[in-house]
This record gives structure tokens, C-alpha cells and sequence, in this order.
């Protein structure tokens, strides 16, 4: 395993110098930066809720063994993973230590491939705490793109970096991107660093009004303009003047609409319904589209020269499922955020949720992951389940203990039973995925086939 990452640190802790330095070794030749110590007590003073790594400690030693590092580090940051290591006896306790919150254990002799896996996967844990932990302790005092944009993926980069040049250039701008996947805080981001951030941001869903009330919408009417208008009203162009007009679905948009619009645009001048005076605006529009406007309007659905009075930006972002590691990333910021709102403790998210989470497709992107962030905040459901449903009424143990057993059996079914397909995957060792079962009395056989 090579890791790119600038800072990996790991504390490994064995009474044992042979195997402190075959443990520095391993990790090391793969990217690691180990400090190994003989005494427990000693490594533990060294820790700081901030510290970016992983702990790889022995069971049994003296003065301190590996519970009482546990403990330890618990007590200083319950969220930096510790890695017991066991002799195959001790594997009832290793199982206890990973009850009591340990991240996972490894058997002596450690296979050097497993060491690397597991300390890479509660590496990568440890990144998305910290990350999450820096996005909402920021200050709020201006406006900052990361905070609203998020995530890590290069693509996720560069829509900030194109963000953040569009923004300054005060230009029409079409923004692309799937249902969820977080059109209209793009288009904040573009207001919001631009020159017009003072103006007002004044948005508008094209889809969801009506044929008839766009055009009322959009320039505003007098009263007494048509039935049911008795007083004036002022339209979203003229409330936007001086700022921003964000326009979401446009493609919806009648072609009769997008001629006055366009007329509106190309002289920044409107005329409300039932009116008779022309209003000079100072508007930048943003509109926002699930589809190509451009071959829409070579196929005559969408007017071309709008199109092009539009576009002289665009912007694209990526749906979820594209974005990997940022799945992780924004659950636990959301789950972060409904707790707070709702004044719950935040949770611990297994492992498991994690390899959940990526083998979902997410159709609805961000916004179905805020939706079951809040979900799994409020302990409602799970994931992978059958029922879907878990019983707010018992510990949040006994909820994560039936979530874990499911998403096991859901998976040998899926596998009929064939334990080293299942564990692949789960991403999980074939001994843990063994270990889990035993603690769950799941029987592969109830499963059709054996391995």
C-alpha cells in the first residue's frame, strides 16, 4: 500500500522490541510514519484530541495493556481508531475490546497485507472525523466556498475553483447537474463571491409554477391586470435588480416565457402585466438545467438565442455516486448537523454503514443523503435492511447491533452464503466477517449453499 497523504502518522505500541521494529518496518516501506513505544503509559501522554492518526497497540502487556490504552485514548478523543493486536487466544477478548470500541483487531502473527488494510481503512476513518470536524468549527464570518461546497474529490475541486473565477466575472451562467445534486448552492457560491453579493439572491423553480403564473412571476402585474389580481405585484426580475436571478428547471419554461424573458435580458427593461411604464433592471441571471439547453435548442425545445444569452458560462456538477470517498465525508457532516439540530449525541458510524453508504446508487445525490443523515440522526432506519425499520425504543447498542446483524445477513444472502465473497463484499476480513457471525448467531447454511 503507497499513500500520497502528507501526514500518517501511526503510535505503535508491544513490549516486545522484535516486533515493534517488524511493525516500523511494514509501515513505513507503505508510507506510514511510525513511533513505536515499549511503554503504554508513556505513548498514551503523547496523544491530542487533534491527532491526525491511528493507535496499533498489543493486548498484553505490562503496567498497561491494551484495554487500558483503549480507555486512554478514549478519554482524550474517542473518535482516534485503536488497533488491538492478539495472540489467538486472547480472541474472546480482542471481540470484547472491539465491543468496548476498539476500531478492529489483528491476530498475531500479522499478516503484513491485513496490517496494511486495516490501518489504512481506520486511516481514512480518522481523515473524514478531522475534516468534518474543520468544516463545522470554522467561522462564520464571510463567506467561504468549502463550507457549502463540499467534498474532496478532484472534481469537487476543480467545480470550486470554476466557482470561484465565474463568480468574479459577473456573467450569465448555466449551472448542470442531476435532481439533489446541489444546483442552487452553486449558483449562492456565484452571488456570494461575485460583485453583486450586497444585491439581493432572488430564486425562482421554474417547474413548479404554473403556465399561466411564469410570466406573473417573473415581470410582475398591476392591479386589476386579469381576475384574481387585486393588488400589484412585484416580479422576481425587478425584486433581483441590483443582484441575482437564480431560475431552476429552466428547461421547463414555455417557449412563449422564454421570449420575454430573452427581450428582458437583452434590454434590461420590463414591463409588468397590466402596466404601461418601462422598468430599467440590473440583473445576472443564473439558471440551472438537468439537461443539455443547447441540444435542446437544436432540437427546437428550448429557444437557441436564450440559450446563448445564458451561456456564456456554464457549469457542471458531478452526481454523488461519482464522487467516492465524499460519500463518507458528507454523511457524517450531515449526521453531524441533525444532531445539533435536534440536540442528540452524535453517534458512532460503523465501518460497515461506511461500506453501505458506497454501494448505494443515490439517484437523488446530496439531497437523499441529507435525508437519511437525518434519518440515521434520529435512528429512524438503517441501511441494507429488510424492514428498513429499527426500534427507537431500546439503547443505541442494541440499534447498531440489529443494523450490523442485518447488513451481515442481507449480504450472505445476497452471496448465498459464500463467506469469502461476502466478506469482499463488505470490505472486511474473512476472520472478522466470521467473528461477526458468531457474535450474531448467524449460521451461513441458513443461506443455501456452502461455501
Amino acid at each position: 500500500m503507497t499513500n500520497n497523504s502528507a501526514e500518517l502518522p501511526v503510535l505503535l505500541i508491544d513490549d516486545e522490541a522484535e516486533i515493534r521494529r517488524a511493525w516500523e518496518e511494514t509501515l513505513h516501506l507503505n508510507g506510514f510514519i511510525p513511533r513505536s513505544f515499549g511503554d503504554a503509559r508513556v505513548a498514551v501522554v503523547s496523544l491530542r484530541a487533534d491527532w491526525p492518526g491511528v493507535v496499533l497497540t498489543d493486548l498484553r502487556m505490562p503496567e498497561m495493556d491494551g484495554f487500558g490504552v483503549l480507555n486512554a485514548v478514549k478519554r482524550i478523543d474517542p473518535k482516534i481508531p485503536v488497533i488491538i493486536v492478539t495472540g489467538h487466544g486472547d480472541i474472546s477478548m480482542a471481540t470484547k475490546a472491539v465491543k468496548s470500541g476498539a476500531y478492529d483487531f489483528i491476530e498475531k502473527p500479522a499478516d503484513p497485507e491485513m496490517l496494511l488494510a486495516v490501518v489504512g481503512r481506520a486511516m481514512e476513518l480518522r481523515r473524514l472525523v478531522l475534516e468534518n470536524r474543520c468544516l463545522t468549527s470554522r467561522s462564520d464570518d464571510g463567506y467561504r466556498i468549502e463550507n457549502h461546497i463540499i467534498g474532496n474529490h478532484p472534481k469537487m475541486d476543480r467545480l470550486r475553483q470554476q466557482t470561484t473565477v465565474v463568480a468574479g466575472s459577473d456573467v450569465n451562467t448555466i449551472i448542470y447537474g442531476e435532481t439533489g445534486t446541489g444546483k442552487e448552492l452553486v449558483a449562492r457560491a456565484l452571488h456570494e463571491l461575485g460583485p453583486r453579493k450586497e444585491g439581493p439572491f432572488v430564486a425562482i423553480n421554474c417547474g413548479a409554477l404554473q403556465e399561466t403564473l411564469i410570466a406573473s412571476e417573473l415581470f410582475g402585474h398591476e392591479s386589476g391586470a386579469f381576475t384574481g389580481a387585486d393588488r400589484r405585484h412585484i416580479g422576481k426580475l425587478e425584486q433581483a435588480s441590483g443582484g441575482t436571478l437564480f431560475l431552476d428547471e429552466i428547461e421547463s419554461m414555455p417557449l412563449g416565457q422564454q421570449t420575454q424573458l430573452l427581450r428582458a435580458l437583452q434590454g434590461q427593461v420590463i414591463e409588468r402585466i397590466g402596466g404601461k411604464s418601462q422598468i430599467k433592471i440590473d440583473v445576472r441571471v443564473i439558471a440551472a438545467a438537468k439537461e443539455d439547453l443547447q441540444q435542446a435548442s437544436e432540437e427546437n425545445r428550448f429557444r437557441a438565442d436564450l440559450y446563448y444569452r445564458l451561456a456564456v458560462a456554464t457549469l457542471t456538477i458531478p452526481p454523488l455516486r461519482e464522487r467516492g470517498d465524499d460519500i463518507a465525508l458528507l454523511f457524517v457532516h450531515y449526521v453531524s448537523n441533525a444532531c445539533r439540530k435536534h440536540g442528540l449525541t452524535i453517534p458512532d458510524i460503523s465501518e460497515i454503514c461506511f461500506v453501505d453508504l458506497l454501494s448505494k446508487n443515490w439517484s437523488g445525490n446530496v439531497r437523499e443523503l441529507v435525508n437519511a443523515a437525518e434519518r440515521y440522526a434520529l435512528q429512524i432506519d438503517g441501511f441494507a435492511t429488510e424492514s428498513g425499520a429499527l426500534d427507537v425504543n431500546t439503547s443505541l447498542p442494541d440499534q447498531i447491533d440489529a443494523f450490523e446483524k442485518k447488513v451481515i445477513s442481507s449480504a450472505l444472502r445476497r452471496y448465498a452464503g459464500k463467506i469469502q465473497e461476502t466478506a469482499d463484499y463488505l470490505n472486511i476480513p474473512r476472520k472478522k466477517l466470521y467473528l461477526r457471525m458468531q457474535y450474531h448467531s448467524i449460521d451461513k447454511r441458513d443461506f443455501s449453499e456452502t461455501e
